[in-house]
């Protein structure tokens, strides 16, 4: 299974939500490994469509390339096809502890990373009598 930086297990709900619906979970993961390039419902219908082991693998191969993680205990395509819930759940984990949010999609974690970088430094009012 693909290990986490924090070693910790998924949140419930993140693991209740991909129970449920598990295209929702990794539309929302793809649209961020993706950097944006794709959207969260375009990759949930395709999940849906495709059906989640042989869809799924890829976007968690590209996450392991993408913060040079090891393919242990197994291929990526076992993982998510014996478990793929579990894989959904770790993979959005580990974008969490990466700093992204995918429940935001791409575009609300850059606007939340950037919050206020971009612009001026905030002026102080001037003193009154």
């Amino acid at each position: 299974m693909l290990p986490t930086s924090s070693g910790r297990q998924a949140k419930p709900s993140c693991g209740m939500l991909t129970c449920s619906f598990p295209g929702i979970t990794f539309g929302q993961n793809a649209e961020i490994i993706d950097h944006g390039s794709s959207s969260s419902a375009s990759n949930a219908f395709t999940y849906g469509i495709i059906g989640g082991s042989g869809y799924g693998y890829h976007y968690r191969t590209k996450l392991r390339g993408q913060f040079q993680l090891p393919e242990e205990p197994m291929t990526d395509y076992l993982v998510h096809y014996y478990c793929s819930t579990c894989a959904l759940c770790q993979e959005h984990r580990e974008l969490k502890n990466r700093g992204f949010d995918p429940t935001l999609g791409w575009q609300g974690t850059q606007e939340r990373s950037n919050n206020g970088a971009n612009g001026p430094p905030p002026v102080r009012p001037a003193m009154t009598k």
